[in-house]
Order: C-alpha cells, then structure tokens, then sequence
C-alpha cells in the first residue's frame, strides 16, 4: 500500500492545477516498510515536453532524473514513483503511460477538471508491462 501525508496529497494537488491545462509531473520520495511505501516527500519536475503535447503528455529528463538519485540519496531515500496529472480526462493511465512506465514504481494520476483538482489514483505496472494494477494507497494526517 502506498501511503501519502495530507501535506503531500494538497502539494499534488496544487501542482496539477497550477500547471493546468497542461500535464504536472513529479517524483515520490520515500522509505519501504514492510509491504508498505511511504511518501515522504515530492521533487516537483519542470514539465519538458516542449511541444503542444504539454496538456497531455510529460516528459521527465535523464537530467531530471539523475538529480533526482542524487538528492533521494542525499535525503537517504528511494525512489518510490512518479506524479502527474491528466487535465480534463479520467486518473487511469493511458497508452502512453503504460509505454513509457516501469515496472515497480507507483505511479500517481491526478484528475484536474477545468483546472480544478479531482480524483486522484495509483497504480503499478505489471512485470510484463501489459498492464497497470490499480495500487491501494491512504492518506494520513
């Protein structure tokens, strides 16, 4: 189960309607305990799709990406996962999503309806990448 503060859910949140219309995205920072994943903090990333694809479609660099090992093992963190929103269409993950995903990270989808953030899921992809599974999570306070 993939469990998330309130303080980091409101941070979602605000990041899929600040970016909107166009697609948020960021990194989940935490711990494994048990068969819990625990997110302890975000790493908001620049949307890099530089076409008109922005609004739904992102784009997370190498660049992004090393940083972003850098400070998890800075923080003594891992790598739990991945955000991003899906601006006026359901919090399932898309085609694309599934190619461009990989197995054992969460994966958080946040609906944002004109502007205004919705639902939000998680999901994991399957290890033959045919599918996501839909990912319990929880919010604490």
């Amino acid at each position: 189960m993939l469990k998330l503060t309130r303080k980091i859910e409101e941070e979602i949140r605000q990041a899929g309607a600040k970016a909107y219309p166009n697609e948020c995205c960021g990194i989940l920072f935490g711990r494994e305990d048990g068969g819990d994943r625990i997110v302890e903090s975000l790493r908001p990333i620049e949307n890099a799709r530089e076409d008109s694809e922005q609004y739904h479609r992102f784009l997370i660099t190498a660049e992004d990406m090393m940083q972003a090992e850098l400070e998890a093992h800075r923080l003594g963190l891992d790598i739990l996962g991945f955000y991003h929103s899906h601006p006026d269409h359901p919090a399932r993950p898309s085609d694309y999503d599934r190619d461009h995903a990989l197995p054992f990270y969460s994966y958080i989808i946040l609906r944002v309806a004109e502007g205004q953030p919705e639902l939000m899921t998680s999901w994991q992809l399957r290890l033959s990448r045919e599918a996501f599974d839909s990912e319990p999570f929880e919010i604490e306070p």
